[in-house]
């Protein structure tokens, strides 16, 4: 998955945002998941990554939405 890729998404998973916004590996990225540097909402089992929040924190615009 790209920046761009995710961009365009509702939700990511933990260690996709990680490893594509900060660069960490998989535990890494739960870590700070669980400490809160990375918004997270849980969606049935899963925990996810909600984009826009995630981009708005980073001074990134997302493309979720936007016209095909």
């Amino acid at each position: 998955m790209t920046i761009d890729e995710a961009l365009s998404r509702p939700t990511i998973s933990v260690p996709d945002a990680g490893k594509l916004f900060f660069g960490l590996a998989r535990n890494a990225a739960y870590e700070a998941a669980r400490s809160g540097d990375i918004p997270t909402v849980k969606i049935g089992g899963r925990i996810m990554v909600p984009v826009v929040p995630l981009a708005a924190k980073l001074g990134l615009r997302t493309k979720f939405g936007d016209a095909a």
